[in-house]
């Protein structure tokens, strides 16, 4: 076993190399090489003093510009976070830069071209560092998780950077990180990705970036190791200031207290625009809610649950509450925008200012990983609009370079959400990129003894294969909707050597531990569950193995396959469920994954129904997964008509009861809390998915994957007047809009891009008959085969397609 865990981890530092962008510029250089710097300082001995003031460091370096310049890039990176700037302006639009990663064995670097922002003669680089998760705060969350334990690399956060100058004689200039540096210690007193920055403007170094700077007092940097095996180029979104929000509401509850509210719950910072004496301090408290007296309710972004003295540990605060503070140093007005922290929160309280600020001195900052966002939704029903606006606020929410859970108390990648919402992300969002690096974070925390739960690893690992599995999974739909082969070609190897260790886990083929259908209102066993997530992945071990060309695997997959379905059938639909559990997550489990014979579906589809007529108010009461399943599993083997009932409504539980109670973004779980669990959280965003799949009716075919094939086949719920959808695929936009023009009639448009099919699926009846028009002169409507069935193909093109009764 020893020698078994030696050759899965060299594997895997394999894997990772092979992984790399490019080769890494900023260390693999023939001329001059770059060094990790620091400050001189070191880290506290004790938790406690991590408490105390230590102020983020700043980094300069000045540099002469000696001929007529072609091009400049600046390739950057650090442990922890940094801000750049050249000549006193900042580098880029990116923040909280670099991506959380395990910094011991990946770090990516961002490249710059800053030929622009340099000026003939001196010029000077600064760099700011802060703590980010490769610092953190000895915050033992729950009591129990500490980062700087659980994490595989902390550390003093420290920085690595090149500048190449291109002159147009065709000479080159590098401007590397080394002990030449200069540092001292700004005025960001504190910062940190839980509970928050303190910044002394008293203590503000002004023009310290600028060539015209005297840096004589100052101290030369350190070198420092590099905190990790290797660097590779960000090739994914980076994090970025998406969106301003300006205030609805300012108001005071209390004297000398004021309330923020920006409308919308959502992640980031602010800024803000501030003055008083010398010496005061102004501090922030953020919030999803507020009490009945209008004054803030912080508690459900309280990090780690550490809600009572001691939970912390030694010297953390009572309560973890996401908290700024800001010293006066100045009376003249000026802004201010934490650095180094985030949010999430609609309610800023603001105690320390001598009047109510005005709207127009603040404004939100919305921050997430800045994926393309070209997908729409939208339909006749403002409920279902509402709904689709707070999910898709809830997923950007929790991207930053990690998609998380939620975006305060933990922040985590848990593989369970990720199995759960991939593909409802990818339906709003261009995910190809994000989830890359998401795959290979896994790759880098995963072991082969035990299955862990988060990527970067956290320390945590008791939720079992549900959560570890989007390793794979997320592979699946990579190749499902964009044609991603090449990574299953890198990944192949280390796919089989995943599934022997479940195979090792799990000997028997039944999963027997680990966590199953999170928040569910009733129980679930995680046999049903966990066995359901282990049959996924064999078959899609199937899919990969067929394209390698690898038939002994195939085979081995379809047997594993089949072992397992006869194994779920035999223990959950052959015989009578003893105890309790939860029928709706059982029979949409069984449906969804296709382990009831076909003979048999009629009585499952009636068993599911009657288990959704006897939940509470008829509606769902599943948890993680069975959300998803039960979704899917009602409207292909019943009828979506059932599905747009219970989200069209506000009855509890359900989307539109959070949205009728005042959410703009989900909850974790169904009832609402305002002290324990997260007001966004984005598990039961599997709704929008279901927008796209039912409503706008545009699936993928496992058959043709990147929808060089696809289905389009939109559902008409009565109720619903008209739908939008649009989704872009790799070849091009799909559009599915319909409306519902009379009693008895419809108009569709839909779009095909260029080099797709796809299979048309309408619901017509024998007294309707089908037009179509195309946008090509020449088109011939009786070319269309199979057109008055409702089951026809299109291709690349534009059409109008009206079904209507006939006279």
């Amino acid at each position: 076993m020893k020698s078994y865990t030696i050759l899965f981890f060299l594997f895997i530092l394999i894997s990772c190399s092979q992984t790399s962008e490019q080769t890494d510029i900023l260390i693999f250089d023939e001329n001059v090489k770059a060094n990790w710097i620091t400050d001189t300082r070191e880290l506290p001995q004790h938790d406690s003093l991590f408490y105390s003031d230590r102020p983020a460091p700043l980094f300069r370096k000045e540099f002469v510009l000696d001929n007529e310049i072609k091009s400049a890039t600046l390739y950057i990176t650090a442990a922890g976070y940094y801000k750049a700037t050249l000549n006193g302006q900042t580098i880029g639009k990116n923040v909280l830069d670099p991506a959380w990663t395990d910094y011991s064995k990946r770090i990516y670097y961002s490249e710059y071209d800053v030929t622009s922002s340099l000026i003939n003669g001196t010029n000077c680089l600064g760099v700011s560092l802060g703590n980010g998760f490769y610092n953190p705060l000895p915050l033992q969350k729950w009591g129990r998780r500490n980062l700087r334990k659980d994490l595989n690399k902390v550390g003093k956060p420290a920085f690595i950077s090149k500048l190449i100058i291109a002159y147009k004689n065709g000479k080159t200039q590098e401007i590397v990180s080394d002990s030449t540096w200069k540092f001292a210690l700004g005025a960001l007193l504190q910062n940190d990705v839980y509970i928050g920055d303190v910044y002394d403007a008293r203590k503000k170094i002004v023009g310290w970036n600028t060539p015209v700077y005297d840096d004589t007092s100052w101290n030369f940097a350190q070198k420092a190791e590099s905190p990790g095996r290797e660097m590779q180029k960000a090739f994914f979104p980076p994090v970025q200031i998406v969106k301003e929000f300006t205030p609805v509401k300012i108001y005071s509850p209390v004297n000398k207290t004021f309330i923020v509210d920006m409308g919308a719950n959502f992640t980031g910072t602010y800024k803000i625009k501030l003055s008083g004496n010398v010496g005061d301090t102004i501090t922030f408290r953020f919030g999803e809610r507020v009490y009945e007296d209008g004054t803030l309710n912080p508690m459900t972004t309280v990090a780690g649950q550490i809600k009572r003295k001691g939970v912390g540990g030694p010297g953390a605060p009572d309560i973890a509450w996401q908290t700024d503070s800001y010293i006066v140093g100045d009376t003249a007005k000026t802004w201010f925008t934490p650095e180094f922290t985030y949010h999430v929160y609609r309610y800023m309280e603001i105690t320390g200012l001598d009047e109510i600020p005005q709207n127009s001195d603040i404004k939100g900052l919305f921050i997430h990983s800045n994926v393309m966002n070209q997908n729409s939704f939208s339909c006749s029903s403002n409920l279902l609009n509402s709904i689709q606006e707070a999910t898709e606020r809830t997923f950007l929410a929790n991207i930053i370079s990690v998609q998380s859970d939620c975006p305060a108390r933990e922040k985590f990648g848990y593989g369970g959400d990720l199995n759960a919402t991939s593909e409802s992300f990818i339906y709003n969002f261009d995910m190809q990129a994000f989830y890359r690096k998401t795959i290979y974070d896994w790759i880098d925390a995963m072991n082969d003894s035990i299955f862990v739960d988060t990527a970067p690893y956290t320390g945590i690992k008791y939720c079992g294969i549900s959560w570890e599995s989007a390793f794979l999974i997320t592979q699946y739909y990579l190749y499902l909707y964009y044609a991603d082969t090449e990574l299953i070609k890198e990944l192949y190897e280390l796919d089989n050597k995943w599934m022997d260790k479940v195979a090792r886990i799990h000997p028997n083929g039944i999963v027997d531990n680990g966590l199953s259908d999170h928040e569910s209102m009733e129980p679930v066993p995680v046999q049903l569950t966990g066995t359901a997530h282990y049959l996924q992945c064999a078959r899609i071990m199937q899919v990969f193995a067929r394209i390698m060309d690898d038939k002994e695997k195939e085979q081995k997959y379809e047997r594993l396959a089949e072992k397992l379905k006869n194994q779920i059938r035999t223990e959950f639909w052959d015989k009578p469920v003893e105890g309790k559990i939860n029928r709706q997550t059982l029979f949409s489990t069984l449906l969804y994954h296709g382990i009831i014979p076909e003979k048999e579906l009629d009585a499952a589809s009636d068993s599911l129904l009657m288990a959704v007529h006897n939940g509470p108010s008829g509606h769902f009461n599943t948890g993680i997964f069975g959300t998803k399943y039960v979704l899917e599993a009602l409207s292909q083997y019943l009828t979506p008509e059932k599905v747009f009932e219970i989200v069209n409504s506000t009855e509890f539980p359900g989307w539109g009861f959070m949205i009728d109670n005042g959410a703009t973004t989900l909850w974790e779980t169904w009832k609402e809390s305002d002290n324990t669990y997260s007001n966004c959280h984005p598990m039961f965003g599997t709704v929008t998915e279901w927008y796209y799949r039912w409503l706008g009716g545009i699936r993928p075919q496992a058959q043709n994957p990147g929808f060089r094939k696809f289905t389009l086949a939109p559902s008409t719920p009565e109720g619903l007047d008209f739908v939008k959808c649009v989704y872009h695929s790799p070849h091009g936009e799909i559009v599915s809009n319909w409306e519902k023009t009379d009693e008895n009639s419809y108009l569709y448009e839909m779009k095909i891009p260029s080099g797709s099919t796809a299979d048309v699926k309408l619901k017509v009846a024998d007294s309707q008959s089908i037009s179509i028009k195309k946008d090509d002169m020449n088109f011939d409507n009786e070319e269309i085969e199979g057109l008055q069935t409702g089951n026809f193909k299109l291709s690349e093109g534009s059409y109008i397609i009206t079904v209507s009764t006939g006279n």
